[in-house]
């Protein structure tokens, strides 16, 4: 199976549809197979510092709507990458699942809310966990839940830093998530197009990026998101990765046969007493 490479827009278009129309676009020719928005209503939003520290107009001018939806839904079909939205709460769940949308992320943020799990657990066909900013109980509880429900799911390494120094990447923790489940992926916040490479020689099947096409647009995710080229080295490095783990057995190949049968031994006479 490939690897499935994500670029997370999330809310970089700022509400703006022709900016994230011109994002999928470019994720697309940048390696993505899949582009990943998040999904939010600012009136279920609870009270807190974001009111009065202008965060909450932020959240209302990047927050879509039905209509919006299928806008990027269908543009994404049109360049050839899967649609994927992140949701923040039960209530969003069951907004997206009555769009017919069978296919979800669980944020990090959303790792001990038991029963938005519960909820995708049931009700969608593929859920993406990522486990950032989460206990090794947390995990298990989650993954007990997605196991007994009727979904598959893939298990995916994050550490939820904005940007993540490589030396907190921990990726080693994509082994831990092995014995968990099948299937494991890696949310990266790194600044590296490496990083997301070694995570698939050690079994993720999944690679989630932030994308933008300028990381001067305003807004927190812009500025360490990966611009296209970035994008596009990441994509051709896991792709290298990937091609590099294939299993081709124990024993030599045939590529090596010419070496086996005519360099060995070369250098020792047939006769040597």
């Amino acid at each position: 199976m490939s690897v499935k490479i994500i670029a997370e827009i999330g809310w970089n278009h700022m509400g703006d549809m022709v900016l994230a129309e011109d994002m999928i676009r470019a994720a697309s020719e940048s390696g993505a197979d899949m582009v990943k928005f998040q999904y939010w209503d600012p009136k279920f939003l609870r009270p807190g510092p974001w009111d009065d520290d202008g965060r909450i107009e932020i959240y209302r001018k990047a927050a879509l709507d039905s209509e919006k939806i299928q806008i990027l839904q269908k543009i994404s079909s049109e360049n050839n990458v899967e649609f994927l939205i992140s949701v923040f709460g039960t209530i969003g769940a069951k907004f997206i699942k009555d769009l017919d949308i069978d296919i979800i992320k669980i944020p990090s943020h959303e790792t001990i809310n038991i029963d938005l799990i519960n909820f995708c657990a049931k009700n969608f066909n593929y859920v993406y966990f990522s486990g950032g900013a989460s206990l090794k109980g947390e995990i298990e509880e989650a993954n007990e839940i997605l196991k007994k429900g009727s979904c598959e799911y893939n298990l995916m390494h994050c550490v939820s830093s904005y940007p993540c120094d490589v030396e907190f990447a921990n990726i080693k923790r994509i082994l831990w998530l092995k014995e968990l489940s099948a299937n494991v992926g890696f949310s990266d916040h790194t600044d590296s197009s490496v990083v997301p490479a070694i995570a698939v020689s050690l079994g993720a099947t999944v690679i989630e990026k932030h994308f933008t096409t300028d990381k001067n647009l305003p807004g927190r995710d812009n500025k360490f998101a990966f611009e296209p080229r970035e994008f596009k080295e990441m994509s051709e490095n896991i792709r290298l990765a990937e091609s590099s783990i294939i299993d081709r057995g124990i024993d030599f190949q045939e590529i090596e046969r010419d070496t086996v049968e005519n360099y060995r031994g070369r250098w020792e006479p047939a006769d040597y007493e």
